[in-house]
């Protein structure tokens, strides 16, 4: 099979670019709502999309949260959790930000696509290891997420690149299908390893990706 030279590679965030969010902040979070982390847990990702989509504002979440778990806070509090929440995506995967770095390094334009609320993206982009890219596209700016069109063309927009000629990364499996039914070539990230075999098995770029040791 002949393998696809891309104008262009499409990186999610979470658990791509970000290694997984931080147990250490998850279990303060819960501690400042006063539930176990399970239960933190299935509270915190039942208003996410709305959170990533502005339709929540950091208030309207948090306290959407504490009702689901029969809490109250304060604004001392909601204002802590606000904190931890951004530090808590805040750390780098080890080896995919440098591999975004030498692909764009290389003249192949990236982007960074991502379904995250305004308090996690002001975060994350203070980040020093966070490379550029072409284009950065933010769910909670343009008030809609993956895995709508809209925002998948909003990004292509962006780039100037057609569908065919794009490299999507993201760890969510309906995330990359919804990619490929507009014509990208996804690949479903669950780790380095799995993504550099893909990678090399199906593209070809000229800088490999090579997983940490």
């Amino acid at each position: 099979m002949k393998r696809i030279r891309p104008a262009a590679v499409i990186f999610d965030y979470g658990n791509v670019l970000s290694a997984p969010q931080g147990p250490a902040e998850v279990k303060t979070m819960a501690s400042i709502l006063n539930v176990s982390a399970d239960h933190f847990h299935q509270a915190y990702w039942r208003f996410r999309l709305s959170y990533d989509e502005a339709e929540l504002d950091d208030a309207g979440y948090w306290h959407e949260v504490a009702r689901q778990l029969s809490r109250s806070l304060s604004g001392q509090q909601i204002a802590s959790l606000v904190e931890v929440d951004g530090r808590s995506w805040s750390y780098p995967d080890p080896v995919l930000p440098q591999w975004a770095r030498e692909v764009r390094a290389a003249g192949i334009k990236t982007a960074l696509l991502s379904n995250m609320p305004t308090s996690v993206r002001d975060h994350i982009l203070r980040c020093d290891w966070l490379p550029r890219f072409d284009q950065q596209i933010f769910s909670c700016d343009l008030r809609v997420a993956k895995p709508a069109e809209e925002i998948f063309r909003h990004c292509l927009k962006g780039l100037d690149v057609d569908p065919q000629e794009v490299l999507f990364l993201d760890d969510r499996p309906e995330n990359v299908q919804a990619a490929e039914t507009l014509g990208l070539h996804g690949i479903v990230c669950t780790t380095a390893n799995q993504a550099a075999r893909e990678i090399a098995d199906r593209f070809d770029i000229p800088v490999p990706l090579v997983p940490a040791p």
